[in-house]
């Protein structure tokens, strides 16, 4: 794995943080909805007119997901080429 092209190590590391992003949600999906869904409807509380176990998961998790995906964009992923043969060179990464 040390001698492998730096793009595929980018690209390994880049799929790698989607993944764990995408099964983080999920998580906190299903926490916030069955989690909180599951008590009885009478003693629901909520948030802005929503029940809190639905604002949480369908409402402030997407929200909070996708700052975290433009974060993750932002500061993990970087540009390669992907041109067959990219010139050697001089300081290696």
């Amino acid at each position: 794995m040390k001698n492998m092209d730096r793009r595929f190590r980018q690209a390994n590391f880049e799929a790698l943080c989607s993944v764990v992003l995408a099964l983080s949600f999920f998580v906190w999906w299903y926490a916030f909805a069955y989690g909180l869904g599951s008590g009885d409807p009478a003693r629901y509380r909520f948030v802005w007119g929503l029940p809190e176990w639905f604002f949480y998961s369908s409402v402030a998790g997407p929200a909070l997901f996708c700052f975290l995906a433009w974060l993750m964009v932002k500061f993990l992923f970087k540009n390669v080429s992907l041109a067959p043969h990219e010139k050697e060179e001089a300081s290696h990464d």
